[in-house]
């Protein structure tokens, strides 16, 4: 493939994480890297324009947990990890693969940070979006959420690898009470957890304009999807969404830690039509299945993947 044969695509991307106003420390971690330059970003602050190169650009979020600063640990540990292995991968190579490989790498390197430090509860959430090209490749452990909104509409990409959804899944759980219900904070697998994790993927064909929106369960247990929807869009830049989202969260109790990732995305792409279906251009690559049946599931979920509110 020669320079001439790259689409020309965009990223242009703000974050912003907040420990809220109950818990103590914050033990969420974002990133932004562009892998083909090699350059990461941390922090929050001014919206970053992002050339998509050869190697596409990251997008990640993670939501430690294990208590006293291991969550903190964790958290950091799985995008560090995730992404450097990313960043070391060879340029044109399979995304799928490699996100796959990634997501082994980075929970073995928790896994094994938790065992030197003595501490067997640490774990975390990825999510992760891989632009790529004029593709998004979504990757998933846990319950962090990735979302899509386009053209005034908003969709969840990903899907919760928690107890209360497994339960709703099976037709056990009403999907109402999924919101109220203390199993959502059970997560059904995490990074460092257990013998290895089953990464659930899916691939996003790209249009103009879209906006990609990654974020921890801190924004999602406060806000509605409309309400995160609105706020985007009522929003004049990519930080004032974040501010306003990060805002409205702590509005409403701040009981989490928040962490927003927003990018848009332009550039040589179509636009998406009127009568064009997400469910077009969304595919499901691999799906998490849980480990047996929902009531076999939840007594095998050890209580280090309890992620408390309090």
């Amino acid at each position: 493939m020669t320079d001439s044969d790259i689409p020309r695509v965009h990223v242009s991307v703000a974050g912003k994480s907040d420990v809220g106003r109950v818990r103590g420390n914050n033990e969420d971690a974002f990133l932004v890297a562009d892998l083909t330059l090699g350059t990461r970003f941390m922090e929050g602050g001014a919206t970053r324009r992002i050339d998509v190169g050869p190697k596409g650009v990251l997008l990640v979020v993670s939501d430690g947990m294990g208590g006293e600063q291991a969550g903190e640990v964790a958290s950091s540990l799985v995008v560090d990890a995730f992404t450097r292995t990313l960043e070391a991968a060879p340029t044109f190579g399979p995304p799928v693969a490699q996100l796959k490989h990634a997501v082994a790498k980075a929970h073995l390197d928790v896994a094994a940070a938790s065992r030197r430090r003595g501490r067997e509860g640490m774990g975390a959430t990825l999510t992760a979006v891989h632009v790529f090209g004029r593709t998004a490749y979504v990757a998933e452990i846990g319950d962090s959420r990735a979302y899509l909104l386009r053209a005034g509409h908003i969709r969840q990409l990903t899907h919760d690898q928690n107890v209360a959804q497994i339960l709703a899944d099976a037709g056990a759980l009403d999907g109402e009470a999924v919101k109220s219900s203390p199993m959502r904070h059970v997560l059904a697998q995490a990074m460092g957890q257990g013998g290895g994790v089953q990464v659930a993927l899916s691939k996003l064909v790209l249009r103009d304009r879209d906006c990609l929106l990654l974020c921890s369960d801190g924004l999602t247990g406060a806000l509605s999807d409309a309400e995160v929807r609105d706020e985007i869009l009522g929003s004049r830049n990519l930080d004032e969404a974040c501010e306003r989202l990060v805002a409205k969260a702590n509005q409403r109790g701040g009981a989490d830690n928040i962490t927003v990732v927003v990018a848009g995305v332009s550039g040589d792409l179509p636009l998406a039509s009127a009568d064009e279906r997400v469910s077009t251009t969304h595919e499901i690559l691999e799906s998490f299945a849980p480990p047996g049946p929902p009531q076999r599931a939840r007594a095998r979920i050890v209580p280090a993947t309890v992620k408390m509110t309090h």
